[in-house]
C-alpha cells in the first residue's frame, strides 16, 4: 500500500513596511519566508500559497513593534528549509544583537569553520526570512556593506535604523 503525502499547506499575506511591501509566507501555519520586493532568490508568487492573513497576527505584531523601535528581538517559530550548513548559519545570525554587526569571517569562526566565509555569505544570501533572521547585520571584512538579497539600500537603511541613525517615528511615517 502506497501512502500519499500531501504537499505542505501554504498561505501568504503582504505587510506594508518602511522598507516596502513584505510578503509573509507560512508553511503549515508557521512562518517560512519573508520576501521583499525585487529580492534576490525570491521564488515565483504562485509558490506562496493562498492569500490569508490569519497565520500571521503575531508575526505582524512583532514586525510592527520592530519598525516602531519598540522591539529588538523576534520570538517566533520558524519553518526554514535549507541544508544543515545553511540552518547553522541562520541560527548564528539570530544571535547577532540588535544594532550590532558581524563579518562573514567572524560568523565562519563562530561556526568552527574559519575558512568558510564565502560559504557563510552564500548561506546568508539564501536566508528565507530576512529582518527576523537578521542577515542585514553581516558586513564585509573591511566594514563595507556587501551583498544583501533585499538590496544594499535596504541593508544600509536597516543598519542605520538599528544603530539609532534613523528615528523610529521617521520610519513609521513612511508607512502612512
Amino acid at each position: 500500500m502506497t501512502t500519499l503525502v500531501s504537499p505542505p499547506a501554504k498561505q501568504h499575506s503582504v505587510l506594508d513596511s518602511p522598507y516596502g511591501p513584505l510578503t509573509l509566507v507560512a508553511t503549515d501555519g508557521v512562518l517560512s519566508a519573508l520576501y521583499m520586493t525585487d529580492q534576490r532568490h525570491r521564488p515565483p508568487e504562485e509558490t506562496f500559497g493562498v492569500p490569508d492573513p490569519e497565520p500571521f497576527p503575531e508575526v505582524i505584531r512583532q514586525l510592527t513593534a520592530y519598525f516602531a523601535g519598540e522591539h529588538t528581538t523576534f520570538d517566533l517559530p520558524l519553518h526554514l528549509h535549507g541544508t544543515p550548513f545553511q540552518q547553522s548559519v541562520w541560527a548564528e545570525l539570530r544571535k547577532i544583537p540588535y544594532g550590532e554587526t558581524r563579518t562573514y569571517g567572524e560568523l565562519a569562526e563562530q561556526l568552527g569553520r574559519p575558512g568558510a566565509s564565502r560559504a557563510v555569505g552564500l548561506a546568508n544570501g539564501r536566508n528565507p526570512v530576512g529582518i527576523i533572521v537578521p542577515c542585514h547585520r553581516v558586513i564585509g571584512a573591511s566594514g563595507s556593506l556587501t551583498g544583501y538579497g533585499g538590496g544594499l539600500d535596504r541593508k544600509q537603511r536597516l543598519l542605520a535604523f538599528e544603530s539609532g541613525g534613523t528615528r523610529a517615528n521617521d520610519v513609521m511615517q513612511a508607512l502612512f
